[in-house]
């Protein structure tokens, strides 16, 4: 087994232990998260497997997240069992891995990491690469029922706003303001500019470094130090990829025990009829 406390493992420490991890069998199994089309078959760590974010891990007809049938059949396909050690890494400073080990939580694997830096400190770093795509075994999963306290649905946040609870949003200050509705080049997807009312803006890119790793546990823990480790918080962004960084940086990382990921985000809240959006100043970010 490799030798790693919490849930991140260093790029270092994969690539000093890849000839075991890139067996086919079902101890080990690396899982690149990517949205770009192309991504993966230019390169990618060898043994690793592709999956598509908005492809493999949503359903596709309701935009909710993979059923219990569903990821089964995905992760079997996948060459992967209960038992088995999952590596996860990918694009966007991880934004979508960090989200496919969210989704694994929340469906109780036990065995899972996160590349620290993911695919770009990889590369950055000439660590191994292959465009070669590995056979993997088709194996049984069985998917156990999900555990929610790791959920917040819409009704949750309606009464987060209603009672004055800590939300968190994960996106960059301009779309907390409301000035954008989404990163420049991507697809709005909301209709509204703002945020949730009452919400306090926790930029992703704050938990990260320029080299895409997380910060230090020490650096999150000040980031953070203005709540407490048992009140619940809801982190939540445009569609659920950025706050998965926040909620690994409280809950997995620092410990925090009542961190839930609003994964309708704001493209369900924004897009909602009825319900209230705020606009921001930059006296409002704090």
């Amino acid at each position: 087994m490799l030798d790693v406390t919490g849930p991140l493992v260093s790029a270092e420490t994969v690539a000093a232990n890849l000839e075991a991890i890139q067996t086919t069998d079902t101890e080990y199994r690396l899982l690149e998260v990517n949205v770009q089309k192309g991504t993966y078959e230019s390169s990618h760590i060898p043994g690793a497997v592709s999956l598509d974010w908005q492809r493999d891990l949503r359903d596709t007809r309701t935009f909710d997240i993979l059923s219990p049938a569903a990821l089964s059949s995905l992760l079997g396909d996948c060459g992967v069992t209960r038992e088995t050690t999952i590596i996860l890494y990918g694009d966007f400073f991880n934004w979508f891995a960090a989200h496919a080990y969210w989704l694994l939580r929340y469906y109780r694997h036990e065995n899972v990491l996160l590349l620290d830096g993911g695919r770009k400190y990889w590369l950055e770093n000439e660590f191994p690469t292959t465009d070669a795509v590995p056979a993997v075994p088709n194996c049984e999963y069985h998917t156990p029922d999900p555990d929610e306290s790791i959920r917040a649905r819409r009704g949750e946040v309606e009464a987060a706003v209603e009672s004055g609870g800590c939300l968190l949003d994960a996106r960059a200050p301009p779309e907390y303001r409301g000035e954008i509705l989404a990163p420049p080049g991507w697809n709005e997807g909301v209709q509204r500019g703002g945020h949730i009312p009452g919400a306090v803006n926790k930029p992703c890119r704050d938990t990260i470094q320029s080299d895409r790793r997380f910060r230090s546990r020490e650096d999150l823990a000040t980031l953070f130090e203005n709540y407490s480790t048992d009140e619940q918080l809801i982190v939540y962004c445009r569609v659920g990829e950025r706050s998965a960084l926040v909620w690994m940086a409280l809950a997995e990382i620092l410990g925090y025990e009542n961190v839930a990921y609003y994964y309708g985000s704001f493209v369900e809240w924004g897009n909602t009829v009825g319900l209230p959006v705020e606009s921001a100043t930059s006296a409002d970010l704090r």
